[in-house]
């Protein structure tokens, strides 16, 4: 299984917004020299910084996408899709500042951090993150 230690994380917004939610690519790339299996979701948080604990709730889990194996070759990556819906958009969010997303690679409880700023709402139950699974490049 792709591991953290062997990981890179990057984010590409290509994917554009709608209606108060913003789509980006989570790209994660094989850094190390051996290939690696990547299978599933990656766990996301928006955090205060690279160690801080996550603020609210974790990104849910859109499941359209199927699961498949990916192997990944030394240099190659995949992606998933995470959509960011606003923090404004909550009336009732108690909105706290968040240096950017917290990633756990699946099967891992080792993270990657990606700074990205934005608001996250420290209140539980309000859901701004969803992620797809992750599908080859």
């Amino acid at each position: 299984m792709c591991k953290a230690a062997s990981l890179a994380a990057a984010t590409d917004a290509t994917g554009g917004g709608a209606a108060g939610s913003i789509y980006e690519k989570l790209i994660l790339t094989n850094s190390g020299s051996a290939p690696c299996i990547l299978e599933g979701f990656a766990g996301v948080s928006l955090t205060a910084d690279a160690n801080g604990e996550p603020i609210g709730e974790p990104a849910t889990r859109e499941t359209t996408t199927p699961v498949t194996k990916i192997e990944l070759a030394p240099g190659k990556s995949a992606w998933a899709e995470i959509r960011y819906t606003q923090a404004g958009n909550y009336g009732d969010c108690t909105k706290t500042p968040a240096a950017g997303y917290r990633i756990y690679p699946p099967n891992d409880t080792a993270s990657l951090f990606i700074p990205e700023p934005h608001d996250a709402c420290s209140n539980a139950g309000i859901k701004l993150l969803t992620i797809t699974a992750f599908q080859a490049v």
